[in-house]
């Protein structure tokens, strides 16, 4: 499958992009500087996991799914300027609104949340939020296991459907959380998560049980 990361450059997201390059899809990292994207995905591309780089517009363009990984106080901006390359694409939102230094307390959009702004602004793409419960330590470690459970949300089936298998890929159990709104109690659990890091030590994710 075409992938692309938008905000490729980042530790999370090329964590990210490495995973699934290794896993067998095609592969292309982002960035508003097309030369910084080719540079960084020469730099991490290895004999198992080729990645090519370029500007966030061409990669969003020619990639069949698109997953965000970018700061909050960008999001909107980001999202309105790529509209139009993001029609028809299923979009991967892994934003949480956190707002620094107060990272650690939940701060929500007024009445929504950043994978329904997403949906709001991209009309005509599939938003599904998933992956606000891994730490961004384990995502940039490309052969970190992974020990925790991963909640996935959508208004679309058939997209969440195909993100439930990339998780697959990127070495994690996808469930199906429900629709797009109840992004508002997983972006929430974020900010918990990293007051409990900061208690108790480590890196907090979930773990379900019960579940057949």
């Amino acid at each position: 499958m075409k992938i692309g990361i938008v905000g490729g450059t980042g530790k999370e997201g090329r964590g990210i992009a490495l995973r699934w390059a290794k896993a067998g899809h095609q592969v292309a990292i982002g960035s508003r500087d097309a030369e910084r994207a080719a540079a960084k995905a020469a730099e991490l591309s290895t004999s198992e996991a080729a990645l090519s780089g370029a500007d966030n517009a061409a990669v969003c363009r020619e990639s069949e799914v698109v997953l965000l990984s970018i700061p909050f106080s960008g999001h909107k901006e980001t999202l309105e300027g790529l509209k139009e390359a993001l029609a028809g694409k299923v979009v991967i939102d892994i934003t949480v609104p956190l707002k620094p230094p107060k990272v650690r307390e939940v701060n929500l959009p007024e009445s929504t949340s950043a994978g329904q702004q997403a949906q709001q602004i991209l009309t005509d793409s599939k938003v599904v939020a998933t992956l606000h419960h891994v730490s961004s330590v384990h995502l940039s470690e490309a052969d970190h296991a992974i020990e925790c459970d991963v909640l996935a949300v959508s208004d679309h089936a058939d997209a969440l459907e195909t993100v439930l298998g990339l998780l697959k890929d990127l070495g994690v159990r996808g469930f199906n959380a429900g629709p797009l709104k109840n992004a508002v109690a997983l972006e929430s659990l974020t900010p918990v998560l990293l007051h409990l890091n900061k208690v108790y030590g480590g890196s907090a994710g979930i773990r379900l049980t019960g579940l057949g």
